[in-house]
């Protein structure tokens, strides 16, 4: 949609000054002119919003200091690392390692017998009960207590287990294996 030459040139009036509260905002030419950038591409995208007649600056300086808000919010939640050493701090486990387990942990889970698999993932995975599995597939308790436990055994022996901590680091896998025993 082609803007109004009147709105153009009210535009591109309100741009030093822009230009000049942002950097009052920010203290870095550079940041400042990124946000009069942006504030310029809002106001154009929302164009249809400004109502004529009213003042234009007002409205651009509006749109900036908004997102000037916006962003100092964002920032503010933000850690600066100029050197690194904040980030040296930061351990987290590699995803590879634990995709390959799981990869595993599922080809061994599918071999399970139906009913087995059925009560583990109810009990293991699912978070319930004994008796609220044993309620969900219709059967005694002890039934589904009996499931668990073959299953487990068996998903130890296909995967050469010989305790969770031969297991990843994730919790949910861990749970299925030793067990959730809520009774």
């Amino acid at each position: 949609m082609p803007i109004d030459e009147s709105v153009r040139q009210a535009i591109l009036g309100a741009v030093p000054s822009l230009r000049a509260f942002a950097i009052s905002l920010c203290g870095s030419v550079d940041r400042a002119d990124d946000l009069v950038q942006e504030t310029l591409v809002r106001a154009l995208a929302n164009i249809d919003s400004f109502q004529p007649g009213t003042n234009m600056a007002a409205w651009l300086f509006t749109i900036l200091r908004n997102h000037f808000r916006s962003e100092y919010r964002k920032r503010r939640r933000e850690v600066e690392d100029n050197d690194g050493h904040y980030a040296e701090t930061l351990k987290s486990q590699p995803e590879q390692h634990g995709r390959v387990e799981f990869t595993e942990f599922r080809a061994a889970l599918a071999k399970l017998p139906t009913d087995q698999r059925e009560a583990l993932i109810l009990v293991g995975a699912s978070g319930f009960s004994y008796e609220e599995a044993a309620h969900i597939c219709g059967c005694a308790v002890g039934t589904i207590k009996s499931r668990v436990n073959r299953a487990r055994t068996r998903l130890a022996e296909l995967m050469a287990i010989d305790g969770a901590e031969d297991f990843g680091p994730d919790q949910a896998t861990r749970a299925v294996l030793v067990g959730n025993d809520r009774n």
